[in-house]
């Protein structure tokens, strides 16, 4: 069985600020991480090689600068690391994100593609049902559980607002996953090592064989003109009660306000 974890790197949320004059993200000297999200991916990927004899590739499409988080992802355990680089790729939206990871994915065999759900610069948890578009494949997602794995087919607990359903899906596949999923692992002393020796594949816009005009921003259907963060309105209510006292108080004052 062939697994492809599509990872992103990105800021570390709890040091993201916005520069209130131009209402754009500051990057710099903020600390970069696999996103969250994407590491239930991997160690799902992780799992099912632990339990079927899986290989399992990363793939990122960033600057250069990504491969730190890959470095990362092979010391947990992944056995391949490919980084999508090249400087037409810039200011890609998830349309020409996509099509930049469905062009290296092209290249790859594979039968089930796991992606985070949504990643915590965008969160727009479009790209990964795109590049499955893109791919011609299956896919499902929300995915809290996969519940079993027999040859090509998987059983899959997808979440809902209000529940779950479970699904049986051939492969080959793309999954999206929740945190609901796994608990990721830590870094594996011994695979530290290893990782040393291991090459990251460097793949530039040649290499991935896509029509130029679909990647970075001329292949790119939305622009970010401006993020912000949300002003308070109003003033906070500081309740000291006994817990159940308050709790009641709290539920009168939300059906005062007709919130529930």
């Amino acid at each position: 069985m062939n697994i492809i974890v599509c990872l992103k790197q990105v800021p570390d949320r709890n040091q993201i600020k916005i520069d209130p004059k131009t209402g754009t993200l500051i990057r710099d000297g903020v600390p970069l991480i696999i996103n969250p999200d994407d590491k239930y991916a991997l160690e799902a990927a992780l799992v099912l090689k632990d339990n079927q004899g899986a290989f399992v590739t990363v793939v990122s499409m960033g600057p250069l600068q990504a491969e730190k988080s890959l470095s990362e992802a092979l010391a947990m355990g992944a056995d391949e690391a490919i980084l999508v680089s090249d400087r037409s790729f810039a200011g890609a939206d998830t349309l020409a994100t996509s099509n930049a990871l469905a062009g290296a994915l092209n290249k790859l065999d594979y039968d089930i593609i796991l992606a985070g759900g949504q990643s915590s610069d965008g969160n727009t948890a479009q790209v990964g049902p795109k590049l499955a578009e893109r791919l011609g494949i299956a896919q499902v997602t929300c995915v809290e559980d996969i519940m079993s794995v027999n040859g090509d087919t998987l059983k899959i607990k997808k979440a809902l607002e209000d529940g779950y359903e479970v699904l049986t899906v051939k492969t080959p596949v793309l999954l999206t996953t929740t945190k609901e999923l796994n608990t990721p692992r830590y870094i594996n002393m011994s695979n530290v090592f290893k990782t040393y020796k291991k090459e990251i594949k460097i793949w530039n816009a040649e290499d991935i064989s896509v029509d130029k005009s679909l990647l970075g921003i001329s292949g790119s259907a939305t622009k970010v003109f401006k993020s912000w963060t949300k002003e308070v309105t109003g003033k906070g209510e500081v309740i000291n009660l006994p817990f159940k006292e308050a709790a009641s108080y709290i539920v009168a004052k939300l059906k005062e306000k007709y919130i529930i």
